[in-house]
């Protein structure tokens, strides 16, 4: 058994969060190994099921800086896709090696990127969940086998990635093929087209070499016997679960999830009904909520996502009805996408892969245990550099956002984003403001009451009693004009005087 700090994880009675690993089912609900229930809030970070064979934006960030600011914005998943053909070819591309830790990937093959990136989520408190997504690198097939493709391949891929991950705690299961449709049934017992019965050959031959990881099954878009519905997303009818259930030999390691998206994907029929937006609830019943209203099975949302989060358009409205229905029925989720450069969708991350799309994650952050809002300009004092408060600390007084100025070139933003009875989250963004890049820097803060037990991005070091001095990894010391750098910390409340005070960063010549 492993235990998992979520660092920024707060449960529904505002208490500190410790997951404890592996996970399994129970009912309707996902579980750690001491029975306490854990929602999965994730993001989908594509990229290695394309030609790159390496998730996206590598060419733009250091990976290790993307992974920081997930977790930092309240997620603890990340649904990695692949293809086949990627964990079987040498090539690698769509990676800048001069940025940061990216020079760790140089020579390396597909899987191993995967390695590095899986340990480095495990070091920052994420969990990761494997998803088949494509057999080849240029499109979704509708059935498990297919592009030169035989279903041993596929069912030999994931028995070799459950083998290599077995030890590491952190995968927590595979999503076995990603939107089966078009032939694709359920309940037919067509052993040429029934994806459920695929499903129980792969999920079993996984739970053989490492019975700890939960398998994700998605559903179908038709060719279910009797469903009610006459049209579904590619991998959201799930209306045969009740009449077929998957059967696994490890009946507590069973999940099911559906895709939902909006008419930005493509404008379906129940867009344009009269009820509308009043009939979706009914749709994703029949669908596939049933399943956990029945005590089936649980419920993982594998994706859903827009471009629009406004009130007024069907696609804003759309996502604004699913993210309250997410929340209300507390449904575990991965949203579509991390990535920017999702045609479709569009991602959580602008186009410059740097900034995060504000009312998007001020939508999703309503499912999340840390608030996200934007940082105002406040008065800053150039000379001493001391903290002036924000013009309006109330309207979140658990998470204080202060801008503190030290010199000219470099500033840096605090940000206790997690707060809850006995511990605390901090966020230090340090930028660079100046047009010729930082080659080190420093920073100091003084604080009272309170013990740091997780750190990450930096070398956290006591200065006395109260007394902290912050100098980078060797891959962050260097910043470059109007770049960030991401560091912070957890820790533990000794009394009310917990907060960092007196905040101020240097360049170091």
């Amino acid at each position: 058994m492993s235990e998992l700090p979520a660092q920024s994880q707060v449960n529904e009675i505002n208490t500190e969060m410790i997951m404890e690993l592996p996970l399994s089912t129970r009912g309707a609900k996902i579980i750690d190994a001491k029975g306490r229930q854990v929602l999965l809030r994730g993001v989908n970070w594509f990229g290695m099921e394309t030609e790159t064979h390496v998730p996206h934006g590598l060419w733009k960030r250091d990976y290790k800086e993307i992974l920081t600011q997930i977790r930092t914005l309240g997620y603890n998943l990340i649904r990695l896709p692949y293809s086949v053909q990627a964990l079987v070819s040498p090539n690698i591309s769509g990676i800048d090696f001069s940025i940061g830790s990216n020079k760790e990937f140089e020579g390396k093959t597909p899987i191993e990127v995967m390695d590095l990136i899986i340990q480095e989520a495990e070091r920052q408190g994420l969990l990761v969940l494997l998803d088949n997504h494509c057999l080849n690198d240029k499109r979704i097939a509708e059935l498990w086998y297919e592009d030169n493709f035989t279903e041993a391949d596929w069912i030999n891929t994931w028995t070799m990635l459950a083998n290599r991950y077995k030890n590491q705690t952190n995968v927590v299961g595979a999503d076995l093929k990603n939107e089966p449709h078009g032939k694709a049934s359920w309940g037919t017992d067509d052993l040429a087209t029934d994806w459920r019965l695929a499903a129980e050959r792969a999920g079993n031959a996984i739970l053989e070499v490492n019975p700890n990881w939960l398998i994700v099954v998605q559903g179908v878009e038709k060719n279910v016997p009797t469903q009610k519905l006459p049209n579904h997303w590619h991998g959201g009818n799930l209306e045969g679960v009740k009449r077929y259930p998957v059967r696994l030999s490890r009946r507590n390691k069973l999940v099911y999830s559906p895709h939902e998206y909006g008419p930005g994907v493509a404008d379906q029929a129940w867009f344009s009904d009269p009820k509308f937006p009043k009939d979706l609830i009914n749709r994703w019943q029949i669908g596939f909520h049933y399943i956990s209203s029945q005590n089936l099975a649980p419920i993982f949302i594998g994706e859903f996502g827009g471009r629009k989060v406004d009130t007024n358009s069907k696609e804003g409205i759309w996502q604004n009805e699913f993210v309250q229905y997410i929340k209300q029925k507390q449904l575990s989720f991965a949203y579509w996408s991390w990535n920017p450069n999702s045609s479709d969708t569009g991602g959580i991350l602008l186009d410059d892969w740097q900034n995060v799309d504000i009312p998007k994650q001020q939508l999703l952050s309503q499912m999340l245990p840390v608030s996200f809002s934007q940082v105002a300009p406040v008065q800053v004092e150039e000379d001493t550099g001391k903290i002036i408060p924000p013009i309006s600390p109330s309207q979140n007084p658990l998470s204080p956002l202060y801008r503190i100025s030290s010199s000219s070139q470099l500033t840096v933003t605090s940000d206790i984003y997690a707060n809850w009875q006995t511990g605390f989250c901090v966020s230090f963004k340090i930028m660079n403001q100046g047009n010729t890049k930082v080659n080190n820097w420093q920073m100091t803060f003084d604080m009272k009451q309170a013990a740091i037990n997780n750190s990450w991005n930096g070398n956290f070091k006591p200065q006395g009693a109260t007394q902290y001095t912050v100098t980078p990894l060797d891959w962050g010391r260097i910043i470059e004009p109007n770049q960030v750098r991401d560091v912070g910390f957890c820790a533990n409340k000794l009394g009310s005087q917990y907060q960092p005070t007196e905040v101020r960063v240097k360049s170091q010549r």
